[in-house]
């Protein structure tokens, strides 16, 4: 198995619709690792989170079909070199290689070969963040690593909370607390039925300034929300619409937008990427509105996950979320 390492964006542009198709036959088949989301993060480096970085995507083709993906870049931090995954680290919640099930563990063992073979100024650090438990990943490349003899450290970032969907709406109701069931019940009730019912609107990429301004009553979100931010977030939200996977959800009140999520349709289960609520309509929970909303047409939809993602709020686990740990894998060359 021969790794080759891509450093240009023509190559990597001509390799869209095989990347994406590798993907779906990948056991890492998340929207962060799409194409679209990929290039939309590179074009903004993480929304400025990155000064600059130089692309070091590894592949492996095998009678001229791609197998094996490790969507890499070299950057410098804290005035030491190392190769990162593409989408590092705080906008892409889930991270990995992108390789056909039966192939991953020959591919890691490649991907270190190559590593290994590069001169210390060009390697010596891989930085591997948001791998999740379930991904083989992380414990091919420990091991691999070991036997080399390479120094190798595993650190737990953050939990994600996923929640599966069942058949029915009802039947989710009733797997809940029942104090939690009878609060969604009533929120939804009082919604419907009230003079100012509140309505789920579904919006395109050009309403993404109104997500902001929903997003931006946040404080916390506020400062997180920078200029260079907010033109990432518009990129990944257009990549992301022409390749039909955004849903831009809002809630109404009398025309009004009162609360927002920001996720994707992909896979067969809603990913929750971000939200953002009008603080003058929180006595009226309308977060919590969207979000049953949102749940009940995913289980209407046949979907079967709901993927609160990265964050351990409390509200996710009232909503059935079981949370899974995502891992930062440090290797370095010794």
């Amino acid at each position: 198995m021969t790794i080759e390492f891509l450093r240009d964006i023509d190559t990597w542009s001509r390799m869209e619709s095989e990347w994406n198709a590798l993907l779906a036959r990948s056991t890492a088949n998340y929207p962060f690792l799409r194409y679209e989301f990929q290039r939309a993060w590179w074009e903004h480096l993480g929304g400025g989170e990155w000064p600059s970085g130089e692309l070091r995507i590894a592949a492996w083709r095998e009678d001229g079909v791609l197998r094996g993906v490790a969507p890499l870049f070299q950057s410098t931090r804290g005035g030491e070199m190392r190769w990162y995954f593409i989408g590092s680290v705080e906008i892409s919640d889930y991270l990995d290689v992108i390789v056909e099930g039966e192939h991953h563990s020959a591919f890691c063992t490649a991907l270190l070969d190559a590593l290994g073979s590069l001169p210390d100024s060009e390697f010596r650090v891989l930085d591997l963040f948001n791998l999740r438990t379930a991904s083989p990943t992380a414990s091919i490349l420990e091991a691999g690593a070991g036997r080399r003899g390479w120094k190798v450290d595993r650190e737990t970032l953050q939990i994600c909370p996923v929640l599966a969907l069942p058949e029915s709406w009802e039947e989710y109701l009733a797997a809940l607390d029942k104090k939690d069931r009878h609060e969604i019940r009533r929120k939804l009730r009082r919604s419907e039925g009230s003079e100012e019912p509140m309505e789920l609107k579904l919006a395109d990429a050009g309403a993404m300034e109104d997500f902001f301004s929903l997003m931006a009553a946040d404080k916390n979100k506020a400062g997180f929300l920078t200029p260079a931010m907010r033109d990432q977030f518009r990129s990944i939200a257009r990549s992301m619409e022409a390749a039909g996977l955004l849903q831009l959800a809002f809630l109404q009140a009398q025309g009004r937008n009162v609360a927002a999520f920001f996720n994707f349709d992909y896979g067969n289960r809603i990913w929750v990427y971000n939200s953002g609520m009008d603080p003058q309509y929180a006595a009226s929970s309308p977060g919590w509105i969207l979000l049953a909303l949102l749940v009940r047409r995913a289980i209407e939809q046949g979907r079967e996950a709901f993927d609160f993602m990265r964050g351990s709020e409390s509200y996710k686990f009232q909503w059935g979320g079981v949370g899974e740990q995502i891992h930062r894998l440090t290797i370095r060359k010794v």
